[in-house]
């Protein structure tokens, strides 16, 4: 798939080109998103001071929801530009909103 989509309540929300070329200030914010959470991050109030590659994923959907949520275009690219980079087989956030509590599920291609 060319497109990594994002689903908020069962209805899509956004759709992101994986092809978007990206220059290299944005490639150089990415890598310091990276040294940022190797100093650990926190998710669903857990502190994970050793992040592995599934738990960023995690975390930076989860700020592409914000994103979404407060319409903030430069977290929103910088979010995608971060997970289409870093994750490239991700295809889908599928996310639940019930009040503060928020469910969410990352769908990867089957890469062979």
């Amino acid at each position: 798939m060319a497109t990594l989509t994002v689903y908020i309540n069962g209805e899509e929300v956004l759709q992101y080109d994986k092809n978007t070329r990206h220059p290299g200030k944005q490639r150089q914010f990415m890598d310091k998103m990276d040294l940022d959470m190797d100093s650990g991050i926190e998710i669903s109030g857990e502190v994970i001071s050793s992040p592995d590659k599934s738990q960023r994923a995690n975390y930076v959907a989860m700020n592409l929801l914000y994103g979404i949520e407060t319409e903030d275009q430069g977290m929103i690219s910088a979010t995608c530009a971060y997970l289409v980079n870093r994750h490239s087989e991700l295809s889908q956030i599928r996310s639940i909103e019930e009040g503060d509590k928020i469910t969410m599920d990352l769908i990867y291609n089957n890469i062979n």
